[in-house]
């Protein structure tokens, strides 16, 4: 016999239409984050970019992006997620046609990272507007998982697009062409995007936003700075303005009434690990996997179309991966871990890659490497929007972003130093070899945190007492109206985000042995509207020690 909780939301109107907007914002974004990395050459001589220009080329957009991110969530959160696409999709073209016309290398920089403050704005809104549009359940899991694929597809497609457009026109027109296409998706939402966002708008937090902004910016003018030398003073001076900044946004935090960042959040263990693998994410896979196609044309003089084509196989993977993640039987924080051990299982045959040249090897690790990505994807996407409440989706899509391009800087900036100290061959293995120990520590660290938030969780369970475990359900139930039910009895549950602590379904009630509030009476069945961990949980009436847990992605 099956007791069903609730039937699953169905999406509201114009949801499909939200999912498509966002992945086209999304697709965009990564097409233009991996422009650089062929286009850097030219574009560095034509600019006369000098020493410093080349590492502020490829960092510009980093910049904007982890300057902004958050601030971006929270501002599509209280003023309009549809708003905040089509502010930030008008000045990603305009930014775009900066960097076209551009004939310095200052402004191409600034550019750049006006470019990456509009996709701050295009990637907190599109998965905020997504988690809005979806319910928690299966039409979210499918949702995400196609957001999550247009990462790979965009990383897959970006190489190809830029050098194509170069060979042909210059690399400004590359930049052209991504106006264009910019302008066009800022037309197409103004008319089909439904607006969305939270309940009860907050008033901004000034200071958080100027103290946090600048905190990041500070930060990743550091590592930019530090790839050309970690003893210049711009380097130390950036990262203690970046200290000062951050302990005083926290400060800030923690005495608002309505912060820019709940920071209470990262006592709850979804959270936490939805934040901890973004980070761990861009260290350790964004960050190596930026760095590898420059090992392997200068180890071995492979063209960058060669290597755009070796590395498609990865971001190829990756987007297959992730439009079938879905149907992986894993919750999302399990399949991210399954997802960060397998990225790094890839780098195994990878080792030596700066030294020997092994086709096969080279394939296979980064056929491993994309399976694990794409999982990561998919993952970090749903758990983004799931770890917080429904009307912070922009919050969390913008923590959990900052989060991964912030670890992509720091990734980046280690990985150029250990290059700098060992030489291209040792150092790309000293690296590889550091992510293979590292992340299984941290996947560990996630098991635990888990485990001890259910163990805390059941010794908050309330006692129950002999006379009303013969009760069973309701007042006065006898024995014999439990025993009348057949054992095994199997409870579902739609119910999957941490935040709703009932189902959905509202029937008729009546009061439990409990006091008010406390269970509710569903068709014989004990419902508990206690949360443990971030479980809702179910109690039988046959045997009220036990809790079955309910169905979960």
């Amino acid at each position: 016999m099956t007791v069903a909780a609730a039937q699953v939301p169905a999406a509201p109107a114009g949801a499909r239409t939200t999912l498509v907007m966002s992945c086209a914002a999304v697709f965009l974004v990564m097409v233009n984050y991996t422009v650089p990395a062929v286009t850097l050459p030219v574009t560095a001589a034509d600019l006369r970019a000098g020493v410093t220009g080349p590492a502020w080329i490829l960092n510009g957009l980093v910049l904007g992006l982890s300057a902004l991110l958050l601030v971006a969530g929270v501002i599509a959160d209280d003023y309009g997620r549809r708003r905040t696409y089509l502010v930030g999709m008008l000045l990603f073209a305009l930014a775009s046609v900066g960097a076209a016309i551009a004939s310095r290398t200052a402004t191409f920089v600034t550019a750049r990272v006006l470019q990456g403050a509009a996709s701050a704005a295009l990637l907190a809104a599109g998965l905020g507007a997504v988690g809005h549009a979806y319910p928690a359940g299966p039409p979210r899991l499918k949702a995400t998982s196609s957001y999550g694929a247009m990462v790979g597809l965009g990383v897959l497609a970006g190489p190809f697009v830029a050098a194509g457009i170069t060979t042909v026109a210059g690399w400004r027109a590359t930049y052209g062409a991504l106006a264009v296409v910019a302008a066009v998706l800022a037309l197409l939402g103004a008319g089909l995007l439904p607006e969305s966002r939270a309940e009860r708008p907050r008033r901004l937090d000034v200071a958080g936003v100027v103290t946090l902004s600048l905190g990041l910016t500070a930060l990743v003018t550091g590592l930019t700075e530090g790839r050309l030398g970690w003893t210049r003073p711009l380097v130390p001076a950036s990262f203690g303005l970046a200290a000062v900044l951050l302990v005083a946004f926290t400060l800030i935090e923690r005495h608002r009434t309505e912060p820019l960042l709940e920071l209470v959040l990262f006592r709850t263990p979804l959270f936490a690990i939805a934040t901890g693998g973004a980070l761990v994410s861009g260290i350790t896979v964004m960050a190596v996997m930026t760095f590898l196609p420059n090992v392997v044309q200068l180890a071995h003089g492979i063209s960058p179309i060669g290597a755009a084509l070796l590395f498609g196989l990865w971001s190829g993977v990756s987007f297959l991966v992730s439009l079938q993640a879905r149907r992986v039987p894993l919750a999302g924080r399990s399949q991210l871990g399954l997802g960060l051990t397998l990225a790094v299982v890839g780098y195994l045959p990878l080792l030596g890659v700066g030294d020997h040249w092994s086709p096969v090897r080279v394939v296979i690790g980064l056929l491993v490497a994309g399976v694990g990505s794409g999982l990561i994807n998919a993952a970090l996407a749903y758990l983004a929007v799931a770890s917080v409440p429904p009307g912070q989706s922009g919050m969390g899509a913008g923590a959990n972003n900052t989060a991964r391009y912030v670890g992509s800087a720091l990734g980046v900036a280690a990985i150029s130093s250990v290059v700098g100290a060992y030489g291209l061959s040792r150092g790309i293995d000293v690296a590889l070899v550091t992510c293979i120990a590292v992340v299984p520590v941290v996947v560990l660290a996630g098991l635990r945190l888990r485990i001890a938030s259910e163990d805390r969780s059941r010794g908050s369970l309330p006692r129950i007492a002999p006379e009303d475990r013969s009760r069973g359900c309701g007042e006065g139930r006898a024995p014999a109206a439990r025993a009348s039910r057949p054992p095994g009895v199997r409870l579902k549950s739609t119910q999957t985000s941490p935040w709703s602590r009932q189902p959905r379904a509202e029937p008729a009630r009546r009061p439990g042995p409990h006091g008010r509030g406390a269970f509710a009476c569903v068709r014989g069945v004990r419902l508990a509207k206690y949360r443990l961990g971030d479980r809702p949980r179910v109690l039988g009436s046959l045997h009220p020690a036990l809790w079955a847990r309910a169905g979960r992605r």
